[in-house]
């Protein structure tokens, strides 16, 4: 590479000069070709071929490539941070070049037992953007880590705008002196994992689009460019999944996972999603309800038991022993899959788990 002074001459002279001498070239370039200037007591005729470089060379010498798209990238890029695998790659579809994306829970990652480092109270610190789920999803560790990163910058809630679904989930009550005894108590909490529905993906692109235009104005435009083409991809995907599951017989619709994380999918598409474990990967199921469970297993004659990249499967193992049912495959809820995996991206994770349901439903 070499440096090239800059023309003396103005930069917006330059960008005038270039800009007359195309539309000149665009105007009397109408009827095929182009007469131009006396030389030498000759006109020279140029093809459009010929105008094409004119028009280029033209812009070139006076100091401006306008035939170049504006540029995109911001220069740094805004640091952003994510919370998890999923939602760092929904922001950084969204961001584009304009923003650089730090993601605190990797892939195979668990946000629900998530201890932070001090390389992420770094980051939250440097960044101007924190994107969360909500719903509970992070509660148990972003409020003390953005309070010890000194966060003061803004903290988006992506699933803002959707209706969560609700779950029974027990908590533990402390009884007696000392808290020596302790009761289960149910209680309705919101599931976390909106993104298991498209819909709801479109609505958390929409709100990462706002967040970061609010943040960067200069790129609000092309945040919504992106937004709108991942919306589209959205849309497509969607209707895809609900034709794929249009043609499996309503009676083989139901399918056991390890952790309650598919209940919007369920909802959404039309399948019964069963569980032994509550919403969080935290939650150990009782011996009771694993054996509700296996009982509806054999009743209703349920085939597939699916595995999840963060969950200890011999709970599924011996469900799947004992009901005859067979593991259908892996499938990946709260987590994407590192690079080259078969769930990298937010959409890839979508069409993977179509995939494994649709292969075990089906029967083949």
């Amino acid at each position: 590479m070499f440096n090239r002074k800059r023309n003396s001459v103005p930069s917006s002279l330059r960008t005038r000069e270039a800009g007359e001498a195309i539309h000149r070239a665009r105007r009397l370039a109408t009827d095929g070709s182009l007469r131009c200037a006396r030389d030498d007591g000759f006109f020279r005729i140029f093809t459009r071929r010929s105008l094409i470089r004119l028009l280029t060379a033209t812009a070139v010498l006076a100091g401006t490539n306008l035939l170049q798209p504006p540029l995109l990238a911001a220069d740094p890029p805004m640091d952003v941070v994510a919370s998890f695998s999923i939602l760092g790659d929904m922001v950084r579809t969204v961001g584009g070049d304009r923003v650089r994306v730090t993601t605190l829970v990797g892939p195979d990652a668990d946000a629900h037992v998530f201890e932070p480092t001090p390389a992420d109270v770094r980051a939250i610190a440097a960044s101007r953007v924190v994107f969360v789920n909500g719903l509970g999803f992070e509660a148990g560790w972003m409020p003390r880590l953005a309070e010890a990163a000194g966060f003061k910058g803004t903290v988006v809630v992506v699933s803002e705008g959707i209706r969560p679904l609700t779950m029974e989930e027990e908590e533990e009550e402390e009884h007696g002196h000392g808290g020596a005894h302790h009761a289960e108590t149910p209680h309705d909490a919101d599931d976390p994992h909106a993104w298991q529905n498209l819909a709801n993906g479109k609505i958390y692109a929409q709100n990462i689009a706002s967040a970061l235009a609010a943040a960067d104005p200069g790129g609000a435009a092309v945040y919504r460019r992106n937004a709108d083409a991942y919306i589209e991809e959205m849309t497509a995907l969607d209707a895809q999944v609900r034709a794929q599951i249009a043609a499996i017989p309503v009676a083989r619709r139901k399918i056991v996972t390890s952790h309650d994380a598919f209940q919007y999918f369920g909802q959404a598409y039309g399948l019964q999603l069963l569980a032994p474990e509550g919403v969080s990967t935290e939650a150990e199921a009782s011996a009771a309800d694993v054996a509700r469970l296996i009982r509806q297993i054999r009743s209703e004659k349920i085939t597939a038991v699916f595995v999840e990249n963060l969950s200890d499967n011999r709970l599924l193992d011996r469900i799947a022993k004992e009901t005859g049912a067979r593991i259908g495959g892996t499938v990946y809820s709260d987590s994407l899959s590192p690079e080259g995996g078969p769930a990298p991206t937010y959409l890839a994770m979508f069409r993977h788990n179509m995939a494994e349901f649709t292969r075990a439903l089906a029967g083949s």
